[in-house]
């Protein structure tokens, strides 16, 4: 039962990523969002749940993980609340960033409470299986989620939604869920300050490269001040004494090639869900619904990817199916790139998906596993805050890159159908090309396709850069296959 309510939490918080995402026409339409200012609708949440992580982590080590975690959830549910009440485009945005306010709490405290709640060993490896595959499948789920809702209700039932899910989580945790031990100490608040700051300012470059190009002047001066504002705060952490983020952790090889693992993984894995939605909704003409449907083996085959590494870690250890997860990743990415124009769901989409989600399943337990070992109890919100921070830089970064690729590569392809265009479109055909620059069907499938298969190419290399990560940096010892097996080690 306090696993239930652990991953619902995570469920929750994941899911509401992208289950906003199919409802963003209907969004636009009811409360007079610009196209540019429709963005914001994810990058409000996404701001604020990256900035805070590391903030949202460590107040758990202090101040108690039970307590934090339903205070996450319970601002989480009224922001929730508020965005499905809102009557403008600012109280909706004002509500999403409140939501990512709540998940930075929730989210890291959430995984942290395994480590406490399960012993060392296969108690916590099922544990952590379960949480990876929510946390892997939640964006599938939300897009399912979110084309129901939309189809079947209206869009402010994507936000209406996490309230009653949310109360539930909070009648449970008295329950189910023991407090765990609040660790003397006090808050870095320089250090909460430059870490938030300088996250929020690392996030913000990605979304605004993603919009408006790499050379944008407020792209380069956000990633100039995170730099300016990261750095300082290393050198703030390195001479306190009870930093918000203890630089030690980098010092574990184990560790350090994890985040870069994780990093590659969620960047691979936002341009999957954020392209793969773009083609079957516009090229295969899918409905909302049925688009959310078409992802829904994704998530039933993460839990599989998930459940298989979890069960096999204590005889052979994280490594293995850190290499042949991210293996079967890039595989699944460069499969993707034979699609066309005139593929099909069941011959061309289907397939690959299901490679593509059965190595994210085992990438995702073994990288939690890993991130967390070894972690002392009091630090353990702080390295769970770090995971997910890193997941989030890491899904920032990458959506922006591929963006950018994807535009470059559907500009060439524009280019090379216009003279083929011009010498067969009607009189009707050329007026609208000339008033809106946008080529008509099929030729505009054809350049969103090739847009996205070379998106598709770089998140594939975006993959097995993880598997070399994975060879080449981790090393599993002996002893912690032990630990796996949970040998007389006990909890966190």
């Amino acid at each position: 039962m306090a696993l239930l309510v652990i991953a619902s939490c995570q469920l929750m918080v994941v899911l509401d990523i992208t289950i906003v995402n199919i409802a963003l026409p209907h969004i636009q339409r009811a409360l007079d969002f610009s196209t540019a200012g429709l963005s914001w609708v994810i990058n409000a949440y996404t701001l604020a749940f990256g900035g805070l992580l590391l903030l949202g982590g460590r107040t758990g080590d202090i101040l108690g993980r039970r307590r934090m975690f339903m205070i996450g959830i319970a601002l989480f549910v009224l922001a929730s609340l508020f965005g499905g009440l809102a009557q403008n485009s600012a109280q909706l945005l004002i509500a999403r960033a409140c939501q990512g306010v709540g998940g930075a709490i929730a989210s890291p405290t959430a995984l942290a409470l395994i480590s406490t709640t399960f012993r060392e060993g296969p108690d916590r490896n099922r544990a952590f299986g379960v949480f990876a595959a929510v946390s892997a499948g939640g964006g599938a789920i939300g897009l399912l989620a979110g084309g129901m809702l939309v189809e079947w209700l209206n869009w402010r039932w994507v936000l209406f939604v996490n309230v009653p899910i949310g109360l539930l989580i909070l009648l449970a945790v008295p329950r189910w869920i023991h407090e765990s031990e609040r660790h003397s100490g006090h808050f870095d608040v320089i250090g909460a300050l430059t870490s938030t700051l300088g996250m929020v300012l690392l996030v913000y470059g990605f979304i605004r490269a993603a919009q408006d190009g790499w050379r944008d002047g407020l792209t380069l001066a956000s990633f100039a001040g995170s730099a300016v504002v990261l750095s300082a705060f290393v050198l703030v952490e390195r001479r306190s004494r009870q930093p918000i983020t203890p630089l030690h952790m980098f010092t574990d090889r184990n560790r350090a090639g994890t985040y870069g693992m994780m990093l590659c993984l969620a960047a691979a894995i936002f341009g999957m869900f954020f392209f793969l939605t773009l083609f079957v909704q516009n090229v295969l003409d899918f409905s909302p619904l049925q688009a959310g449907l078409a992802f829904l083996p994704v998530s039933a085959i993460i839990a599989v990817g998930a459940g298989v590494a979890s069960r096999l870690l204590p005889r052979f250890g994280p490594k293995p199916f850190m290499i042949a997860g991210a293996l079967f990743a890039a595989a699944g990415l460069g499969w993707l790139t034979l699609s066309d124009a005139d593929s099909t769901y069941a011959g061309s989409i289907l397939g690959p998906v299901l490679v593509l989600g059965f190595g994210m399943g085992m990438q995702f337990v073994s990288l939690t596993l890993m991130a967390l070992s070894n972690v002392r109890s009091d630090e353990t919100g702080a390295a769970s805050g770090l995971l997910n921070a890193t997941q989030q830089v890491g899904g920032s970064l990458g959506l922006s890159i591929l963006v950018t690729v994807f535009g470059t590569a559907s500009a060439h392809e524009a280019a090379r159908l216009i003279p083929e265009f011009l010498g067969r479109a009607t009189p009707a055909e050329l007026l609208r090309f000339q008033r809106t620059g946008e080529l008509p069907d099929p030729w505009a499938d054809q350049v969103l396709t090739a847009g996205v298969g070379a998106a598709f190419i770089a998140a594939a290399i975006a993959a097995a850069i993880g598997a070399v990560i994975a060879l080449l940096v981790i090393q599993v010892r002996p002893a912690d296959i032990e630990r796996l097996k949970g040998n007389g080690v006990g909890p966190g």
